[in-house]
């Protein structure tokens, strides 16, 4: 199917309530044979509370945006600012605590600690952001998802999508404002992944989370209010 995609100027609207900014962004990373441009004067708003996904072939510059905004990767030059927070002018320290409290990522893979078990899993974050009810939280959250009976299993001893799921709780316990979610389905079969996005389309939408997407799936970004693609490190 084709996409229908949003110029990349923002509305008025957005601009006015973006809770992500970003002007002129420049990722280069350093390669054998010189300088690489990643991503190559990224201008873009995501208002508060809007859902958009990021669509493009690979090598596009897709998962390098959400490290940026993240506080994963550094910008080489422009102006990244995040929840009010300039992405640039901040060190590992306060970035690490902007993540925190901030922002909940989900991956395609799920990055659980294999020691820990689900509800250890989700409350460390929790507890590392002085949270006195870190258990009670993540247990909730795991509740959200579904998964309220399996408080007790270690990764291994949960399917592909429980995991997912797992990881889902863990990102959206601390109460984000902002949920980056990168192919969180690219591990899983159809099925299996179609109800872990409507868990995260759902839970979003109950906390008012901003939700930017990553995804090759045309369904899934179609779900989101605007869809923004990329390509050769530009917004296309």
């Amino acid at each position: 199917m084709d996409l229908i995609v949003t110029p990349p100027a923002a509305p008025a609207a957005v601009a006015a309530h973006a809770l992500v900014r970003v002007r002129g962004l420049i990722l280069t990373v350093p390669a054998a044979a010189g300088p690489v441009n990643i991503l190559r004067g990224i201008d873009l708003d995501i208002a508060a509370g809007e859902a958009v996904g990021i669509v493009g072939p690979s090598g596009s510059g897709k998962t390098s945006l959400l490290m940026v905004l993240a506080g994963l990767e550094r910008a080489s030059a422009g102006s990244v600012r995040v929840a009010g927070r300039e992405l640039t002018a901040l060190d590992e320290e306060a970035l690490a605590r902007l993540r925190r409290d901030r922002i909940g990522i989900v991956f395609q893979a799920f990055h659980l600690i294999p020691t820990m078990t689900a509800l250890e899993n989700v409350a460390v974050p929790l507890e590392l952001a002085g949270a006195r009810d870190a258990m009670a939280r993540a247990a909730a959250a795991l509740d959200a998802v579904g998964l309220g009976h399996r408080l007790g299993h270690l990764p291994g001893q949960l399917s592909g999508g429980e995991q997912q799921r797992v990881a889902l709780a863990r990102a959206m316990a601390p109460r984000p404002a902002l949920l980056l979610a990168d192919e969180p389905t690219g591990n899983l079969d159809r099925a299996t992944g179609a109800a872990v996005m409507d868990l995260l389309f759902g839970l979003r939408q109950q906390a008012g989370a901003t939700l930017l997407l990553i995804t090759h799936d045309p369904a899934l970004a179609a779900r989101c209010g605007r869809i923004i693609t990329l390509a050769d490190g530009c917004i296309a």
